[in-house]
């Protein structure tokens, strides 16, 4: 009963949309288990999407990546010229660029995963059996699910926590620190999304006997 009661806590917390609450209710080892439903259905709801609307599935995490890139590289030749010409300083010019790094690794890493350009020793899984190859391409997807929800719990704990206590991006007057983190939870669902794509293009594969295993290309396309 504790459980089902810590879960419905976390549901009357975020429907009152305040922080502190969220920030208090997450903290049970409920959400984990609501964590784990919450991911799974959200990395389904992302693989549908993805099917529904071709262009996202090609373009949504790299056109997230360059635009990011892109401003932080417009801010730190801002800043150069800035300090260099004018002998001024933007005092955010510092603390809004590694927030932006983070989102594009963020969102770069479930678009990797699709292309499966992470450690996947594919030298070695490419002289195995065809059965043994599925087995690896299977603990993948398991792994990184395991991955993806532990960091989706963690990222989301750590929003409820940055926004509960009104943390300011340094620099700043009114930008919030969690307008950042909370990219981090909705990445992770997306990458999830990818692990599932992923593993039924392996099913699909082994059923109809095509190749498990291909040569992966960072870069490349899906």
């Amino acid at each position: 009963m504790t459980l089902w009661s810590d879960i419905s806590a976390i549901f009357s917390a975020f429907a009152s949309q305040d922080s502190w609450e969220i920030r208090n209710a997450l903290q049970s080892n409920a959400a984990w288990v609501l964590g784990t439903i919450a991911a799974a259905l959200g990395g389904v709801l992302v693989m549908l999407v993805y099917r529904l609307v071709p262009l996202l599935d090609r373009h949504l995490e790299r056109t997230i990546m360059v635009w990011s890139y892109l401003a932080i590289a417009f801010i730190i030749f801002w800043g150069v010229i800035d300090r260099f010409v004018f002998k001024n300083q933007q005092p955010w010019s510092t603390t809004i660029p590694p927030l932006l790094f983070m989102v594009m690794a963020w969102f770069g890493a479930a678009f990797n995963v699709r292309l499966r350009t992470h450690l996947s020793f594919n030298e070695f899984r490419t002289i195995m059996p065809r059965w043994a190859q599925m087995g690896c391409l299977t603990l993948d997807a398991v792994l990184w699910f395991g991955f993806a929800v532990i960091v989706f719990v963690t990222t989301t704990r750590m929003t409820a926590l940055s926004a509960s206590n009104f943390q300011i991006v340094l620099g700043t007057d009114s930008v919030l620190q969690w307008w950042f983190l909370i990219t981090a939870p909705l990445a992770f669902i997306l990458m999830i999304g990818r692990v599932f794509e992923n593993l039924a293009d392996d099913i699909r594969n082994f059923r109809s006997g095509a190749p498990l295993i291909k040569q992966a290309v960072i870069g490349g396309d899906v």
